[in-house]
């Protein structure tokens, strides 16, 4: 039986996504890709954060070091540390490409792992000219032995790391690939024929399952290590964009949503499109790898930053 979700906060997010869970903080960040807004918010007390980026953010990693996270900016991976404001370049990535970054994750060994997507001009044709990188604890930025993609998406591994799962989202197909120092040959491991939707976000429960937003069905869609279709978190807005488990015992599943190419009329039939949304999974999810990396220090000689705005806010390029 398909479980409902019901809104958890009304962020009226364009092109919400990158949900990832800080169990340090008990919170959940996310952006607001199109708005270059980063999002944090607390279920206890529905406290909500965000901070205004430099350009597009695309994706989130949590890091091993208190209080700072890893960004995937539209052209570059940057350290961030909320409470100062300070933003640390890292690497720029595909220079002078039609690209931007767009989905990421850690993988088990704290290294993290995101891929880019085509930019055509408008009215162009997407093409599969993005790529996935590596971005290991050393800094050092690797390309990864798989296809080039179109609209990154879907990366995930499972739960002893062994396995990575990805997709390009228009051929609507989630692969997976052994993962180690370098990649296996990919394989088919579920695939929507339904044409209305594409596979975007995904999270990996403890059991191994792989729970995958489902851009245009309005649900996220739990496959068992197999690959076969068990269940389906239905979301009242059609463009669900990654899901993540959080909650103090890992139980909830929080998911980010869109409302980026939806006419007035769509909108006046999705309220809620663009909102956090919350379920409970039925099961327990994983803590969130976090990136190894060593950011730099922050010392009482660093320049000033801008302080964090803590005000509230009352077709598919995720």
């Amino acid at each position: 039986m398909n479980t409902p979700a019901a809104v958890a906060f009304q962020a009226g997010n364009t092109l919400g996504e990158g949900i990832v869970w800080c169990d340090r903080e008990q919170a959940l960040y996310w952006t607001d890709i199109h708005a270059a807004t980063l999002w944090r918010f607390r279920p206890r007390d529905a406290r909500a954060d965000r901070w205004a980026m430099p350009e597009r953010l695309a994706c989130i990693a949590l890091c091993e070091a208190d209080g700072w996270l890893l960004l995937g900016l539209a052209s570059r991976l940057a350290f961030f540390h909320p409470a100062s404001a300070a933003l640390v370049p890292i690497a720029e990535v595909e220079t002078g490409l039609p690209t931007r970054l767009n989905d990421g994750a850690c993988d088990r060994q704290g290294r993290f792992v995101f891929g880019t997507l085509h930019e055509p001009p408008t009215g162009g044709v997407r093409q599969a000219i993005g790529s996935f990188y590596r971005l290991n604890a050393d800094l050092s930025l690797e390309r990864l032995d798989l296809p080039g993609v179109a609209i990154s998406n879907s990366l995930a591994f499972s739960p002893d790391g062994r396995t990575l799962y990805y997709c390009d989202s228009l051929a609507r197909t989630i692969q997976c690939c052994d993962y180690g120092t370098r990649c296996g040959t990919p394989s088919t491991f579920a695939r929507l024929d339904d044409p209305r939707g594409e596979p975007d976000g995904s999270a990996v429960d403890c059991a191994g399952n792989l729970w995958n937003a489902q851009w245009g069905l309005g649900r996220v869609a739990c496959y068992t290590p197999s690959g076969r279709l068990d269940h389906c978190i239905e979301v009242p807005a059609s463009q669900p964009t990654r899901p993540a488990f959080g909650g103090p015992d890992l139980s909830m599943l929080y998911v980010t949503s869109a409302r980026d190419g939806l006419d007035a009329a769509a909108l006046a039939g999705q309220p809620f499109a663009g909102a956090l949304f919350a379920a409970p999974a039925g099961t327990t999810g994983l803590p969130e790898p976090r990136f190894a990396g060593t950011p730099p220090r922050i010392t009482a000689t660093a320049p000033p930053r801008p302080a964090p705005d803590h005000s509230l806010p009352g077709k598919h390029t995720a």
